[in-house]
């Protein structure tokens, strides 16, 4: 139904199948990914930039209006912060943090969870790092719910790229 419609606007189109993406990454020994696969689907003979990094979007949401938690029959469990902002910071926001001196001296960046004595966590692609103090944190971008990052470069097998007669 849905390639019909494509078929009658006068577009070039073309249906392919599971089985054609699995036969051109077999052929050009080109590795298992979500984003490659898409690159594989349909007739052809070479793929570039397969050594890209790819953009991994994951969505983590923009905090809880609950300021109570429960147990599990409903009785209150704990209390969060009454403001989601401390000193202009909110959990979720990608921060730059640049430690000059102690234990945790150097440059961490991530994303922040905010702590009403403006001591901060901040989780890194290394782990989190905990007990940061806001004065030495630089907003890079506000908390928009969803969390990015560039996954390492995809190295094909040897031979990817070259037809295989």
């Amino acid at each position: 139904m849905l390639f019909a419609a494509l078929k009658a606007t006068g577009l070039p189109v073309t249906a392919g199948s599971g089985g054609r993406t699995k036969y051109n990454r077999r052929r050009l020994g080109i590795p298992k990914s979500h984003a490659l696969d898409a690159a594989c689907v349909g007739p052809f003979s070479r793929l570039h930039g397969e050594s890209r990094p790819t953009l991994v979007i994951k969505a983590t949401g923009r905090g809880s209006y609950q300021r109570t938690r429960l147990d599990k029959h409903g009785f209150p469990r704990g209390h969060l912060i009454q403001q989601k902002q401390v000193r202009g910071f909110q959990t979720g926001d990608m921060v730059k943090a640049v430690v000059p001196t102690g234990k945790k001296a150097g440059i961490h960046t991530g994303r922040v969870a905010v702590r009403k004595t403006g001591s901060f966590n901040i989780q890194t692609e290394q782990g989190a790092v905990q007990g940061i103090s806001h004065k030495h944190c630089l907003l890079i971008q506000r908390g928009d719910g969803y969390g990015y990052h560039l996954t390492s470069s995809i190295q094909p097998k040897e031979g990817a790229g070259q037809a295989v007669a």
